[in-house]
């Protein structure tokens, strides 16, 4: 007889061991610039030999860049949850997760929006503009406007989303702004834009 449970937990383990190592390369390269982070360092950390990271993740630059992806990429499931009730419901819970998952790693989610002394090369900023136009669909699709939109109101959201971006840096960086207060700013430009400039562009 077939072990169902047994050939469920063999069937996981791989995808458990690369979350681990993503989770601790998360970690190191929001602690350590890109160049003094190694991939013996993100095996050690895993407690993996340094050939299953890059099994998993090819070289250490594959593995920054899926760090940066993670960090940045709004998951489908946020969105999900955020799109229902009436919208200054949805633009609560879209600006209360973002404050919440940047302050829970702010360190990385810092290094990566300034791509971690990476700045300039074309794969890391590819990925970042990658994830500012997920986000920027995550947006609008959040509000019932993720089916085919002109590229007008895409441009909107993705200035929108880089307002999230620097004004989150304002906070966790710089210390020039409260939680309070970027709530505050990211809630009510959201609902404005929502209620007032994305109709124009529709």
């Amino acid at each position: 007889m077939v072990d169902v449970e047994a050939t469920r937990r063999r069937r996981l383990e791989p995808d458990a061991r690369r979350e681990q190592i993503l989770s601790v390369a998360i970690r190191l390269f929001g602690e350590r610039p890109y160049a003094e982070v190694s991939t013996t360092d993100v095996a050690r950390g895993a407690g993996v030999a340094r050939g299953l990271v890059n099994h998993y993740f090819g070289t250490k630059k594959d593995l920054y860049l899926e760090v940066v992806r993670v960090m940045l990429t709004v998951p489908a499931v946020a969105v999900e949850r955020i799109a229902g009730g009436e919208p200054r419901e949805r633009v609560e819970s879209m600006v209360n997760w973002f404050l919440d998952v940047v302050s829970r790693h702010s360190t990385t989610w810092l290094a990566a929006i300034s791509a971690g002394g990476m700045s300039g090369d074309t794969d890391v900023d590819e990925v970042i503009s990658e994830a500012v136009d997920v986000a920027a669909d995550g947006v609008l699709a959040a509000f019932g406007l993720g089916d085919s939109p002109p590229e007008a109101l895409r441009g909107m959201a993705r200035s929108y989303v880089g307002l999230a971006i620097y004004t989150g840096r304002e906070w966790l960086q710089r210390g020039a702004l409260t939680r309070d207060q970027v709530h505050t700013l990211l809630s009510t430009t959201l609902l404005t834009m929502v209620e007032q400039v994305f109709p124009q562009a529709r």
